[in-house]
């Protein structure tokens, strides 16, 4: 079963992988604005919000509107112009190396759409107001946003990839495999 994919992943057009990629990142980009477009406009800054049906729910999750000038957990606070060059970088790195893969299974391509949105949300919000929105509030844990969301369902899908493909036993390259690499 796994060969049948590999097959159909090697005939599948690469511009379909390409389409696919960009078409991840820009639903991520766009799901992202919109959210913090609406806490921005809804959400007074370092207050929380949960409707009174779910007030139940206020010690383990609720929407929380904080700018976030630094990186993850709030680290490296005003930082954000070596971010904004570290996300350019990011986002370079990652079209780069999309347009150099070969034969990779189309979740990588998913992947590193759900890594390229979010990159690119968060950078957006860096760039056009000096910061990141962040407004998810689970518990005790961070407050994030649907970029950061996407970056970490990217690297945990990166790190499924891998280890699936350590598992498989390793075969000798096909004849057509070889001519198409020489």
């Amino acid at each position: 079963m796994n060969e049948e994919l590999v097959k159909q992943e090697k005939t599948q057009p690469r511009g379909m992988r390409f389409l696919t990629f960009f078409l991840v990142a820009a639903c991520i980009v766009g799901l992202d604005q919109w959210t913090k477009w609406l806490v921005r406009r809804d959400i007074p800054m370092n207050t929380s919000w949960l409707p009174d049906s779910l007030e139940w729910l206020s010690p383990y999750a609720r929407v929380f509107h904080i700018q976030n000038r630094g990186a993850s957990f709030g680290m490296f606070q005003n930082g954000n112009i070596f971010f904004i060059v570290l996300s350019l970088a990011v986002v370079t790195g990652i079209v780069y190396y999309v347009s150099h893969m070969e034969h990779s299974s189309m979740w990588m391509w998913v992947a590193a759409g759900l890594y390229l949105g979010g990159a690119v949300g968060n950078l957006i919000d860096r760039v056009t107001i000096g910061a990141v929105t962040d407004f998810v509030s689970v518990g005790t844990f961070y407050i994030f946003n649907v970029a950061d969301a996407s970056i970490n369902v990217s690297v945990a899908l990166l790190l499924i990839l891998f280890w699936l493909h350590e598992r498989e036993p390793s075969k000798p390259l096909e004849a057509t495999d070889a001519d198409e690499n020489s």
